[in-house]
């Protein structure tokens, strides 16, 4: 495999990953959990999925021909209101990472060096990519820390939990030897 594909091969992993991260911090809350900002200057974890899913649907639509901002986004609506329900926020959600997922999967190797715009202002394809990776890894951290605050004693791990570190590096030595 080359670099490029590699490249994309990981990246592909870790959107994944992230997207997973969000999903296992909202299956630990109410619709009204979700709905809960922690003050009046931060969003909730609602507000932050309309974001995200407005953000993925201009910047991956028609990825390589068209402006990652698009003319019918309205971004400063992303920041108000929520779901009326779990699935429209979960139907949302899907939405926009399909978008992300479709537009990845149709690259390259040969693409990662084109140029694409995000407000007219150029990118290689693969520093879009990074823009947008990190964007998402950024806001699903929100995901996880507000979750977090609000399920407090009750909240489920989402990776090695505390005083569990050598515990989980055995088992990762056990599988691995036996893989």
């Amino acid at each position: 495999m080359d670099l490029a594909q590699e490249f994309l091969s990981c990246t592909t992993d870790k959107f994944h990953d992230v997207k997973r991260s969000a999903e296992r911090t909202m299956e630990q809350l109410s619709l009204e959990e979700l709905h809960r900002s922690p003050s009046i200057e931060s969003n909730s974890i609602a507000v932050i999925v309309k974001h995200l899913c407005g953000n993925m649907t201009a910047r991956w639509s028609n990825f390589l021909n068209s402006d990652g901002e698009k003319t019918d986004r309205n971004r400063d609506l992303e920041f108000t209101g929520g779901y009326k329900s779990r699935e429209e926020l979960l139907t949302s959600w899907e939405e926009g990472w399909d978008t992300l997922f479709a537009a990845l999967s149709a690259l390259g190797p040969d693409d990662l060096m084109k140029i694409v715009t995000i407000r007219n202002e150029p990118h290689s394809v693969l520093k879009a990519i990074q823009r947008q990776l990190s964007h998402y890894s950024y806001h699903v951290g929100q995901i996880v820390y507000v979750g977090k605050q609000i399920k407090d004693t009750s909240w489920q791990c989402l990776s090695v939990p505390r005083g569990k570190s050598e515990e989980y590096t055995e088992k990762v030595k056990k599988y691995h030897a036996n893989s």
